[in-house]
């Protein structure tokens, strides 16, 4: 194993690091943190003990792993986890909190961007290849998909949830659950339309975007989606519809749908 570390750092000696990590200037890694290879962790970076890191993460100046979660009734000696997948980078001064409760997990996945100063609060879960603008927080127990854009100081209240493939317009304020493969703003927020640069990126095209396009004006006008051809993104939705809710769905503004 080869580790690069500047001489500053502090590495614990129970914290596992994987083959070809570099740790910065002042960096901390505490005891129990598990870091893949080939991760980067930059200067004054922190990755708290309960953390569980994939490879080829990097972690930018003054970027904090595992923290405590901001639950006043927490205590400290819970055995509780911050788990990360591969490949994702985290900008200066990014937060994420491990979970409440004893065993549970805060979980990122992989291929995810999260800018500078964004956060990711306790018992949160957010898919892959998401990506967080600067200052975007979510509260507890938020559910991110994959493949979402939150744009710039976007606030999610706590239980609420944020389907793949959607678009959350900077500075919107989340109360409500956003449908998945759409774009969503205003104040109060409201669904506009289908995420069509985001769907056309992930090559959701042709017939397979024209159902997402009828689901769009079926679900605007209160009306089923079983009339529809199944693909597997309307699937997708249809299930996400029938999940559990704790706080309803955002509604639709008035205009012509695409």
């Amino acid at each position: 194993m080869t580790v690069q570390f500047h001489p500053s750092a502090f590495i614990a000696p129970n914290a596992k690091l994987g083959a070809n990590v570099s740790v910065g200037p002042f960096a901390v890694i505490e005891d129990g943190a598990d870091i893949g290879a080939n991760s980067q962790i930059g200067a004054h970076a922190v990755v708290h003990g309960h953390v569980k890191m994939g490879e080829g993460n990097i972690l930018h100046p003054h970027a904090v792993l595992g923290g405590l979660p901001q639950d006043v009734g927490f205590k400290p000696e819970t055995e509780s986890w911050l788990e990360i997948g591969d490949g994702n980078v985290f900008r200066e001064g990014f937060t994420a909190h491990r979970a409440t409760a004893a065993g549970g997990s805060t979980k990122i996945g992989s291929g995810c961007y999260f800018m500078n100063n964004s956060h990711v609060a306790h018992d949160c879960s957010v898919g892959d290849k998401t990506i967080f603008a600067n200052n975007v927080a979510i509260g507890g127990f938020v559910e991110v998909g994959n493949n979402v854009f939150m744009g710039g100081a976007v606030v999610v209240h706590q239980f609420c949830r944020i389907g793949s493939y959607a678009i959350v317009q900077g500075t919107t304020g989340i109360n409500m659950d956003v449908i998945p493969f759409m774009l969503i703003g205003g104040r109060p927020a409201k669904h506009y339309r289908l995420n069509i640069v985001g769907l056309r990126r992930a090559g959701i095209v042709g017939a397979d975007y024209k159902v997402l396009s009828s689901a769009f004006r079926l679900l605007k006008n209160k009306k089923s989606l079983d009339e529809l051809q199944l693909t597997k993104e309307l699937q997708y939705l249809k299930d996400w519809l029938a999940a559990d809710s704790k706080r309803g769905l955002h509604g639709f503004v008035d205009i012509t749908a695409d």
